[in-house]
């Protein structure tokens, strides 16, 4: 029998390492993508008379990008604390259940779990889900969940910087960061004609509330009649 020669290892080693290459290369390009919104974050969330350390604490423990801007976002504009929390906590929704995906994929345990729950997204969740197939979905999962997490809490730091170095949102155009961003990470969700209905739908019920109910709770009823179309529509 004849010995396999070195040709052949790297011809078997040549797909691993074009799938580390790809996950890599994409892993980056997300992680860039996410620092515009990174910024607007830390600009709007200093509009909100939040202070640095909150705002870091903000984009290091939630890590929820639509869910920090709702909250940021009523905060900001009056609202109450449980507005605010209640609206993050509906938009967090998604992420429980990415979880429940992302746990039965890849089988975390011990420390690692709890660790994976904190930087399971859009993102990681995509990537993993993705790469299930060629056998990397680990990796793929937390090269994403690295770079997304680490470019988000450094532009978020640079945004906050920067909207107090500038001082009024309102002077430099910084005021509308917040909703545009918020839209951006919301438009591509809508790529179906069952979510744009709920979005339509859930977005004139919040606003013809706005003149009967506080500020910031719009979201949240619009938020919660979202939930239900798409229970109606599922059936």
């Amino acid at each position: 029998m004849s010995e396999p020669s070195p040709h052949d290892h790297l011809m078997s080693d040549a797909p691993r390492k074009a799938a580390e290459r790809r996950i890599r290369n994409r892993a980056l390009t997300i992680g860039v993508s996410v620092t515009p919104f990174g910024l607007s974050f830390g600009a709007v969330s200093v509009e909100a008379h939040l202070s640095l350390i909150q705002v870091c604490l903000l984009s290091l423990v939630l890590f929820s990008g639509a869910s920090q801007f709702a909250l940021v976002s009523i905060i900001g504009a009056g609202g109450s604390y449980f507005s605010a929390v209640g609206t993050a906590l509906l938009l967090g929704v998604r992420n429980g259940l990415y979880g429940a995906r992302v746990n039965t994929l890849l089988r975390p345990a011990g420390l690692r779990r709890f660790v994976m729950a904190e930087v399971t997204i859009d993102e990681s969740t995509a990537m993993a889900v993705s790469e299930a197939r060629t056998g990397h979905a680990t990796r793929a999962f937390w090269s994403i969940a690295l770079s997304v997490y680490v470019l988000w809490n450094l532009s978020t730091i640079v945004g906050a910087l920067v909207g107090n170095a500038l001082g009024s949102p309102a002077t430099t155009g910084l005021d509308v960061a917040g909703p545009a961003a918020f839209i951006a990470l919301l438009a591509p969700r809508l790529n179906t004609v069952r979510m744009r209905l709920a979005a339509l739908g859930s977005g004139v019920i919040a606003l013809v509330t706005v003149p009967f109910v506080p500020v910031g709770a719009p979201i949240l009823i619009g938020g919660l009649t979202a939930v239900a179309l798409l229970l109606v529509l599922d059936r």
